[in-house]
């Protein structure tokens, strides 16, 4: 039997974060976004060299910050240039419990000119998070649209 070049449960896209203290990382992903840890590889000095979470149907890498490998977390770099974007069934209800868990809203959730209901928080570690729950199949002339009447502009 041939090897898959893409192992079983994983999407062609997986993000990899870089995070100081992966093991407390790991505990607020579950608390926050229902993580299941699925592997754990420990690395010199009790650090995490590489880890795995599902969240929902999509698997989301992990490991601890080394700077002499060339791997800062954004607690390092003062922040982070992305974010992740999880869909879920109901956005207020996942803001509100990574809130209490211990991120940092960016933005509340809000009903959004594209179709989704929206919001975006910020983990302990420095990671940026959309949330979204889609509420509506749109054209993409209804959203430019929707977009200009929410803006003013056209």
């Amino acid at each position: 039997m041939a090897v898959k070049p893409r192992p079983e449960g994983y999407h062609t896209a997986t993000p990899y974060l870089t995070i100081r203290d992966a093991a407390r990382a790991i505990d607020f992903y579950r608390q926050a976004f229902g993580a299941t840890e699925l592997m754990r590889m420990p690395g010199p000095g009790g650090k995490i060299m590489h880890a795995e979470i599902r969240i929902g149907d999509s698997i989301v890498m992990i490991s601890d910050e080394n700077l002499e490998m060339g791997a800062p977390s954004p607690e390092s770099l003062g922040g982070t240039p992305g974010s992740i974007f999880l869909y879920v069934d109901d956005v207020d209800a996942v803001v509100a419990r990574a809130t209490q868990a211990g991120a940092k809203v960016k933005m509340p959730a809000t009903d959004m000119f594209w179709g989704d209901r929206f919001g975006s928080v910020v983990d302990p570690f420095g990671h940026a998070w959309g949330v979204a729950t889609h509420k509506e199949d749109l054209g993409p002339e209804e959203i430019v649209r929707r977009r200009d009447a929410q803006m003013g502009t056209k």
